[in-house]
């Protein structure tokens, strides 16, 4: 069956007819997002849900959303998404980053040189009849010195047109290496030294709890006199009420603000002082970039539920489509591990400890971590899939560590999990074979080659004589066909295990039948998704 998608904003007809072409149903009701309880009543025949602004994917919607995979937000904000709840319910959560980043960047160049000039001011005074030509003496961009805080997408791109403008820029980030810096042409520095320096300051960085107020009014009191701000990433980086008080007494020169702390702003401490020029968040408001937004969204949500990629998602690893179709066994085989662990276990678990060896500690461990973590816990808790399996560990305070190596061993690759109780350790590993069918190596230390299947039976002896003739002779008697079955021991009536691959899951009363016998220290059915 073909997954389909609810749009419930405003998106183009060539965003519309992408999820169409690749394949997807999809439901184009653009008024819906602002009708909260029809779209609670719909959400939950819906796999994907496509959304701008409007539509607020709140924590109460998303308990309707019984069916719901994942969330596109056409654009970089996701303020009208709950995002621990849509992780909670093991919903992924997109949005495109890049899309509007070149429309963004040229809005603040654009508001910086507007604040320059006082083109605003000037445009009103000359619509207005007057000619006030000795009112508005600006200031020129040439070799003036531009801090740019936030050197990333669309901070990056202000770096190249600020350059190309013959600005001296300076920038503020933390994770700006000197080789990206230098590829820029420009000079990084602390934010010190940015404040100190720079005649004009852009900010493009997201609102967090690190960078909210970074422009406090002690930052303020930092910068040159005469300083120009400008403002187009998000509401809340700049002390409103510290900068009209700069403004006000002239330390502050100018500034051009886009966004706010609250939004909409009908109304705001700085509106109709005469040094500052507003928009109204226009930074992604090109037609180009809201059809290139509303195009990556439809293409990312169906690559996601088409083919497994993930893309610029919020609450997963990113896996592209190559990762998907290179990774699948690999998932697979994790998710396998990991309930094989979790149907092993009924205490409380502390650790898991993941190892990769070999060529598949190169691929995308984030993901295959997940996975292992989603099998663990969908042993006790079904509901638990890949985006909430992380969230669940954390919140039971399992710690979850990970190491890779060179291979070591007679396979090209493979996984092995551990698990820490607090009376005990227990381990699987397994590998992918070249047909792609993941493959159980080694059960508590003793090597073995056992396929997976959907029914299989883990038991444990002493190494003796009879236990195949006896495991073989029950299963008959009681009707339950043995698809394959593989043996390993630790040596010579030493430990022992038995792995059987069963067509269907056995009766409890088999269960008991081979436990009475008194040669088996465990025998536990187990089960796994193999589809």
């Amino acid at each position: 069956m073909a997954p389909r998608v609810l749009v419930s904003d405003e998106l183009s007809e060539t965003a519309v007819q992408i999820f169409r072409d690749r394949g997807v149903e999809v439901d184009y009701m653009p008024k819906l997002g602002k009708d909260k309880e029809k779209l609670a009543e719909l959400i939950n025949q819906y796999d994907g849900l496509a959304i701008r602004s409007a539509t607020k994917v709140t924590e109460k919607l998303l308990e309707s959303a019984t069916n719901l995979k994942v969330v596109g937000r056409a654009g970089i904000g996701v303020d009208n998404v709950d995002i621990p709840a849509a992780s909670k319910k093991g919903v992924i959560v997109m949005n495109t980053p890049f899309g509007n980043s070149i429309t963004t960047a040229e809005h603040a160049i654009a508001m910086m040189f507007a604040v320059a000039r006082q083109i605003p001011e000037a445009n009103a005074s000359t619509h207005a009849g007057k000619w006030e030509k000795s009112k508005f003496m600006g200031v020129e961009l040439f070799n003036k010195t531009l801090g740019v805080i936030g050197a990333g997408n669309i901070g990056g791109i202000v770096c190249d047109r600020a350059v190309g403008l013959k600005m001296k820029v300076i920038a503020y980030d933390p994770f700006l290496s000197e080789e990206r810096a230098k590829t820029l042409g420009v000079h990084k520095v602390e934010l010190e030294e940015l404040l100190a320096k720079a005649d004009f300051i852009t900010l493009h960085v997201p609102l967090t709890d690190k960078t909210r107020n970074i422009l406090s009014r002690e930052n303020l009191a930092k910068t040159r006199k005469g300083v120009r701000i400008i403002n187009c990433a998000r509401g809340g980086l700049v002390d409103e009420a510290a900068l009209k008080d700069a403004l006000d007494s002239g330390h502050v020169a100018g500034a051009a603000l886009d966004v706010f702390e609250v939004e909409p702003a009908t109304e705001n401490v700085l509106f109709g002082h005469p040094n500052v020029v507003c928009t109204p968040h226009l930074g992604a408001s090109t037609t180009e970039a809201q059809e290139n937004v509303a195009l990556q969204v439809a293409e990312q949500m169906s690559d996601y539920l088409l083919t497994g990629a993930v893309q610029n998602a919020l609450n997963m690893p990113n896996v592209t489509a190559e990762q998907a179709a290179v990774m699948g066994p690999w998932i697979k085989l994790a998710d396998h591990l990991g309930a094989f662990i979790g149907q092993m276990t009924d205490e409380p678990i502390k650790a898991i400890n993941i190892l990769y060896d070999g060529r598949v500690a190169d691929m995308n461990l984030a993901a295959l971590n997940q996975s292992v973590i989603a099998g663990v816990l969908k042993a006790h808790n079904p509901d638990v899939n890949l985006v909430s399996a992380p969230i669940v560990a954390k919140d039971k305070g399992i710690q979850v560590s990970t190491t890779k190596q060179d291979k070591t061993g007679a396979f090209d690759a493979y996984i092995k999990v551990t698990m820490v109780t607090d009376k005990r350790e227990r381990s699987v590993a397994g590998t992918c074979f070249a047909d792609g069918k993941p493959r159980f190596i080694q059960i508590k230390g003793i090597n073995i080659d056992a396929e997976v299947g959907a029914h299989m039976l883990y038991t444990t002896n002493e190494d003796v004589p009879g236990i195949i003739g006896l495991l073989g002779m029950t299963m008959g008697k009681n009707g339950v066909n043995i698809a394959n079955f593989t043996l390993g021991r630790s040596g010579v009536g030493q430990d022992a295990i038995a792995l059987l691959y069963l067509d269907q899951a056995i009766d409890p009363k088999v269960v008991d039948t081979l436990e009475a016998t008194g040669m088996f220290q465990q025998v536990k059915p187990l089960q796994f998704h193999v589809a």
